[in-house]
């Protein structure tokens, strides 16, 4: 297990400021995803920490151990690549065993790792199988398996499960984490999915052009976000966010949370419009309503409404969310904020 620690860390290309006065730590056994969009450092993270693209200033430690200096193979980090890096022409022991012999480990103690490594990840039955014969859910077991077998302190996964279908990326989830459980080392995943990010996380680091916007378990960066970047990005559909006046604030609030009525509602936020799309994906719906002001994303159990129909909608006041023309969240102790809930309600 590691805690991974960046310490003013910058990361500049061809003259381009990549990363600026990065400040991080990742907790010792916590299984970590890095998240954003691309290009938005996430994987640039990952690669200082493998040592394969170094900072270009600043520190990098590993259990209070500044690595700078210290050669990739000699970090006890392992990483798992997207298209799997395994050999064709090997099978699946030797792809598996291919580092080890490298670092002189003793026969015996190759096949009693293989043997371990194998039961835990489902690979026992596939030992002699060329990678061109598997599916592509147990190639990526292989990768992880040559991963495990070297003990690292710590994991790297650099979008592992995006090769794979819909079905198998879920099951490849369900996998991971309860890897991670038998395991206990230190994971530092990173996706551009954010539902990879909330369903496999104990700690999310949502990052837009080389900053952190925020990090926090997946329940907080979703009910609690810091700004409008991470209300849209974390949540499907994103959180829907209108105008509140001329001066740039804005207010928001999740598909989930709206009521929708044939009738006038009650509540804090009330308008009405026009459903102008109805997406049934049985246990719940998603409708788009058009009003005055603007385009709704809507998430309800109720499947009634029809394409075309008027409705009304309601939004409770603890369901509301407020962000400056900075797009900084204003939060209930804020001087304004009893102004502006009331600018709304007054709308």
């Amino acid at each position: 297990m590691a805690q991974i620690e960046f310490k003013n860390v910058a990361k500049v290309f061809d003259k381009t400021v990549v990363i600026e006065g990065l400040n991080l730590e990742i907790e010792n056994g916590k299984f970590t995803v890095l998240v954003g969009p691309s290009g938005c450092g996430k994987t640039t993270l990952l690669r200082m920490i493998a040592g394969i693209g170094p900072q270009t200033s600043g520190q990098i430690l590993i259990d209070g151990k500044d690595v700078t200096s210290i050669a990739p193979g000699k970090r006890e980090v392992a990483m798992v690549f997207q298209n799997y890096a395994i050999y064709p022409t090997m099978t699946v022991r030797e792809n598996i065993e291919f580092g080890l012999i490298n670092n002189n480990v003793e026969k015996s103690e190759r096949n009693r790792l293989i043997t371990e490594i194998c039961a835990i990840v489902g690979l026992e039955e596939y030992l002699n199988r060329k990678p061109a014969t598997l599916s592509g859910g147990q190639r990526q077991r292989v990768a992880l398996a040559r991963a495990m077998v070297k003990k690292p302190k710590v994991f790297l996964m650099d979008e592992p499960l995006s090769n794979l279908d819909a079905k198998l990326r879920v099951q490849m989830r369900v996998e991971l984490i309860e890897l991670h459980k038998k395991l206990g080392t230190t994971f530092v995943y990173v996706t551009h999915d954010q539902v990879e990010a909330m369903s496999m996380a104990d700690t999310i680091v949502l990052m837009n052009k080389g900053v952190i916007q925020q990090e926090a378990p997946p329940e907080v960066i979703y009910h609690d976000p810091n700004n409008l970047f991470t209300s849209q990005f974390i949540g499907a559909p994103p959180m829907n966010i209108l105008d509140l006046g001329n001066d740039g604030v804005r207010f928001g609030f999740r598909p989930e949370k709206v009521m929708l009525s044939v009738e006038k509602l009650n509540e804090y936020f009330v308008a009405s419009g026009k459903v102008i799309t109805r997406e049934m994906l049985g246990s719940e719906t998603i409708y788009q309503v058009k009003m005055d002001r603007g385009t709704l994303m809507i998430k309800s159990i109720d499947e009634t409404f029809l394409v075309d129909q008027v409705v009304h909608i309601g939004v409770s006041q603890k369901d509301i969310y407020l962000f400056d023309k900075s797009e900084q969240r204003i939060r209930s102790d804020h001087d304004d904020y009893s102004a502006y809930l009331d600018r709304l309600r007054e709308r």
